[in-house]
């Protein structure tokens, strides 16, 4: 069952106590905290999801797992880092509040998962190479969920609230009998706003790049004057 913070204010909140509970909060990456012209949108959004974490215990109860895709174990802390600022600050003030950081990820399919990814990325010409790359990259992917779920239906214990990090774009299924509240700050959608105008922009820059360079072609085809011979 899916809540967000704002939807848990009408009914009696006690009715959320019992029961495992998971806060999904949509992953924020780094290149997006260090975008210029993101950066104030991030550092909004990271603020407005403690405020709703903050409410969310006050109504049910305080966080006892914090989960975080792409982290495999304690040596993982530095790349946490690096994976996002924002959501470090987080898992560390909720570790404070006693929090346990517990950790999801199997390593080698995590490996195996993020180096099918890498080689889709570099662009593959060969249709029926990419189709086989993408089977994989896609089997992997849905192998990884599986054990995500998994590992969070062994840890988060009865009565328990947890909270998962996680890239928004995600196709985790969670166990039937855990109530998940979705943290959306308003912020968020002025991000993904912010995004889909930038991806908007590149398409056009590339669109006339590809006129422009098609059109350079076309006077070299056809020169409005032939050259001349040295007879002429």
């Amino acid at each position: 069952m899916s809540e967000t913070l704002g939807k848990i204010e009408k009914p009696e909140a006690s009715q959320f106590k019992f029961g495992r509970k998971l806060f999904f909060v949509p992953l924020i990456f780094r290149s997006i905290e260090k975008d210029a012209s993101l950066s104030e949108l991030a550092s909004r959004y990271w603020s407005e999801v403690e405020n709703q974490i903050d409410g969310l215990e006050s109504k049910l109860s305080a966080v006892k797992r914090i989960y975080h895709e792409m982290l495999v174990g304690e040596d993982d802390s530095r790349h946490l880092s690096e994976l996002s600022s924002g959501s470090e600050k987080l898992v560390g003030i909720l570790k404070n509040r006693g929090g346990v950081l517990t950790y999801i990820e199997d390593p080698e399919v995590l490996g195996e998962f993020l180096d099918w990814g890498r080689c889709i990325s570099i662009g593959l010409r060969s249709p029926a190479v990419f189709e086989k790359v993408y089977k994989a990259y896609e089997e992997a992917d849905c192998k990884r969920l599986e054990l995500l779920a998994k590992k969070i239906d062994e840890t988060l214990g009865t009565d328990e609230s947890s909270v998962l990090f996680m890239r928004e774009d995600h196709r985790l299924q969670f166990p039937s009998d855990i109530q998940v509240f979705y943290v959306a700050p308003p912020s968020l959608d002025a991000i993904q706003r912010a995004l889909r105008e930038k991806q908007e922009e590149r398409r056009r820059r590339a669109g006339q790049e590809q006129e422009h360079e098609h059109a350079n072609d076309s006077d070299h085809e056809h020169p409005d004057e032939p050259p001349k011979s040295e007879n002429d």
